[in-house]
């Protein structure tokens, strides 16, 4: 989908391992649909080589993003599993702030800053947990940073396992973060939780988003695209900033779709803690 003039496009996915409902194992077919939609940041969550060859990383490595941030949140002897950010942009001050909480799967978030075309950007991907408890003490911390960069603005987008239209994260994060993406990405097949997300720190940021349905063939979740408009220096002149959210795995139109907020999400019982060294993720 072309993008509006002026922005930058952003991409998150939770790629389950490069597995898709084939069981089959391909990050090429990853790598095509992303190179398809051209995004200038891109986080991956989910990113495994245990019991593979570094090698098998080819593919997202080819790209062609440019620079590239990663956290290894599990490492073995026969591999490593994490999430990853990739930019066209050198990332400045990054920083692997340490999430995790008890004896649940270890989660780090990377924050950085990014000095694009369009101005600074202070960006933050996560992969957050599964249990209530552990999501309750994240989003407080990711609020905290949230609020850290004065004067740049901010975005977080990642994998944010919050369950409920009006679950710890958005409420902790509304305040920073008033803006996001209310896009169903979970299960890929039939989509009905919005776990994968996009917050933007100043309303009107967000100037289009949608997702692919096409990614079910490759993934349990479906990407999120957000193409942003960062806003102008102070005194500048500029635009209005206008919102529009597309949910393309649920209208074959491209119209827009109501707010996540218009009805609550399909709420279930929070799965299992995750054992740190299980490689069933979510």
């Amino acid at each position: 989908m072309p993008r509006p003039a002026g922005t930058l496009r952003l991409m998150t996915w939770n790629i389950h391992g490069g597995i898709g409902p084939d069981r089959r194992f391909d990050l090429d077919r990853v790598a095509a649909l992303i190179a398809g939609h051209a995004p200038d940041i891109l986080a991956l969550q989910e990113i495994d080589t245990r019991g593979r060859s570094v090698d098998v990383l080819a593919p997202l490595q080819g790209l062609a993003i440019g620079h590239f941030t990663e956290a290894r949140t599990i490492a073995v002897p026969d591999g490593h599993y994490g999430h990853a950010l990739f930019s066209r942009w050198p990332a400045e001050e990054v920083v692997l702030h340490d999430l995790s909480h008890r004896r649940h799967e270890p989660r780090i978030a990377i924050e950085t800053v990014l000095g694009t075309e369009h101005g600074p950007l202070h960006l933050v991907a996560v992969h957050l947990g599964l249990a209530i408890t552990e999501r309750r003490r994240q989003a407080r911390a990711l609020a905290a940073m949230a609020g850290s960069k004065p004067g740049i603005s901010t975005v977080m987008l990642g994998d944010f396992n919050d369950w409920f239209s009006f679950g710890d994260v958005s409420r902790a994060m509304r305040r920073e973060l008033p803006e996001r993406t209310r896009l169903r990405t979970f299960p890929a097949r039939r989509p009905a939780l919005r776990l994968d997300r996009v917050y933007c720190g100043v309303p009107g940021m967000l100037a289009d988003a949608f997702s692919d349905p096409s990614a079910r063939l490759c993934s349990d979740h479906l990407p999120v695209i957000a193409d942003i408009r960062l806003p102008a220096p102070a005194g500048a002149e500029a635009e209005p900033l206008l919102s529009r959210h597309v949910d393309l795995a649920h209208s074959k139109t491209g119209r827009e779709t109501g707010s996540a907020d218009d009805e609550p999400e399909r709420a279930g019982p929070e799965p299992a803690d995750a054992d740190a060294g299980s490689r069933a993720h979510t």
